[in-house]
């Protein structure tokens, strides 16, 4: 799902302190994810339990509204993610598998 990487091609020189932010805030973003998931599934969990109850019937609709409100949460999660995720591949975009191969080869030649 996603990419781990050190090597990013930036529009313009960043320092070692706006790297480590961008790698902040990818590991923020999928923390986020991680939440909203969680929420999730807590909420299927508690709209089954709503539904399983047989003394109290009134609250099916209550367990129905968990379920669907569980769904949305889920899709606003995964939806939040990428676009998170798309804008900061616009800000930096990780190097080509062969650029890092040929920079490898380069440095060992020199050595």
């Amino acid at each position: 799902m996603t990419t781990f990487t050190d090597s990013y091609e930036n529009k313009e020189q960043i320092i070692l302190r706006d790297h480590l932010a961008m790698e902040r805030t990818k590991l923020a973003n999928e923390r986020t994810l991680l939440s909203y998931l969680r929420t999730s599934l807590y909420l299927v969990l508690g709209g089954f339990a709503f539904l399983g109850m047989k003394d109290l019937e009134q609250l099916k609709n209550l367990g129905y509204f968990s379920l669907v409100l569980s769904v949305i949460l889920l899709i606003i999660g995964v939806v939040r993610f990428y676009q998170l995720k798309k804008h900061l591949k616009t800000m930096y975009k990780p190097l080509e598998k062969d650029v890092l191969d040929n920079d490898k080869n380069s440095s060992s030649l020199s050595e």
